[in-house]
């Protein structure tokens, strides 16, 4: 099988990380941000105890497949959900954001569309939220330093890649000419490329590193100060990334003989930190997300519990880059596998990406690319060789390679 590019694996190196934001990435103070007692425009005070809705029992409802509810709405080529027509080509920005509980609750991550979720060092993941419509978000976030495969799966959305500086394996793929992205601090050896700190802010509800946003104003003026196009670019997108069942048909699974019943799906073998688990509500079709074992909550929108329609869990090889534990991990392959699930149960899948723009394709055991069904999808990326538990049966990769 051809050998497809992957992504670099930096030798073991005994020179220290550099970061330019101090000796934790993201140093406590950072001048050039400035502090707030409340959001923009808003009466918002520091959080106090959180009061968490629970998820909504109400039968959902059928939407009609042929017309959009409103003239002018198209469907998303991320959820398939219908959306306004003037934000059809928008791009999507893609928001670093810290799993670490000091950094809980985040503030409208429900809103991404897309989910990522990857092992960094030290055992914690973090995660990438792919947001369409962000313009009129005032706190998002907050915002962490890159990893470097997380932008190789911005790419696939022709995002805007937010950060908060990183270290130095990082250099290569963020100063891409085509890579756009905003960075609130230096990184690596100090290099600015895309730096623009007033695209962030610092809250006053937390504490650093865990204070920094983004706002949808501070963006724009970053996407105006580097000149980045704020519509999809020729060639970079690739619309067909999901491979959507109607509806009105959604994809029950139930064709497959060999899917199992997935309630319960908890990722602590995979997360040893985090412990992310997604609970099944036959209610509303959902999948609900927890870390810590409680309810992973948006605080700007009501404390919803985040939810999400389809989930993968997408084994990928990975190796250790240094002493500090940094990862690498191989986002272009063929040979890799994993489980898709949906509407209560779950499939093995295989996936694939062959090049940086190229989207990643899930396809069942016969060859066929999966139905994904109308809502947010979460992708969970799990080093090769872990594991993970769904409704008390423990799965992990049966790929060979």
């Amino acid at each position: 099988m051809k050998r497809l590019k992957v992504l670099l694996l930096v030798a073991l190196s005994s020179t220290l990380l550099l970061y330019g934001c101090g000796k934790n990435d993201e140093e406590a103070a950072t001048p050039t941000l400035q502090d707030i007692e409340s959001l923009p425009g808003t009466d918002e005070q520091p959080q106090g105890e959180q009061t968490i809705d629970e998820p909504q029992t109400e039968e959902p409802q059928q939407t009609d497949d042929e017309a959009p509810p409103q003239e002018g709405m198209v469907r998303s080529t991320l959820t398939n959900e219908w959306i306004d027509g003037d934000i059809e080509k928008a791009r999507p920005i893609a928001i670093m954001v810290p799993n670490d509980s000091a950094a809980l609750p985040h503030y409208n991550i429900s809103k991404a569309d897309i989910l990522y979720e990857a092992p960094v060092e030290g055992g914690i993941t973090r995660t990438m939220a792919v947001i369409k419509d962000w313009e009129d978000l005032d706190r998002i976030g907050n915002v962490r330093s890159c990893r470097d495969y997380f932008v190789y799966w911005s790419f696939e959305w022709d995002a805007i890649y937010l950060h908060f500086g990183g270290p130095f394996y990082i250099n290569d793929i963020v100063e891409k000419k085509d890579t756009d992205h905003i960075t609130g601090c230096a990184y690596g050896d100090k290099r600015t490329d895309g730096l623009y700190a007033d695209t962030f802010f610092r809250a006053t509800d937390k504490k650093a590193p865990h204070n920094a946003y983004a706002s949808a104003n501070g963006i724009n003026k970053g996407i105006e100060k580097f000149k980045f196009s704020k519509t999809y670019r020729d060639g970079y997108y690739h619309a067909e990334h999901f491979k959507f069942a109607p509806s009105k048909e959604p994809n029950t699974l139930e064709k497959y003989s060999d899917a199992i019943s997935a309630k319960e799906i908890n990722m602590t073998d995979a997360y040893p930190v985090t412990k992310t688990a997604f609970s099944y509500n036959e209610s509303d079709g959902l999948y609900y997300r927890s870390m810590y074992g409680k309810p992973d909550v948006d605080a700007a929108n009501d404390n919803q519990q985040l939810a999400f329609k389809n989930v993968f869990v997408q084994f990928t090889y990975h190796e250790v880059r240094d002493a500090k534990d940094y990862l690498a991990f191989q986002v272009h392959d063929t040979t890799r596998d994993g489980y898709f699930f949906t509407n209560g149960k779950g499939i093995h899948v295989t996936w694939k990406k062959s090049s940086d723009y190229e989207p990643t394709k899930y396809y069942d055991d016969d060859g066929n690319e999966v139905e994904v069904n109308t809502g947010k999808t979460m992708i969970c990326i799990v080093k090769q060789g872990s594991t993970f538990n769904v409704d008390g049966t423990t799965y992990k990769s049966s790929s060979k390679k």
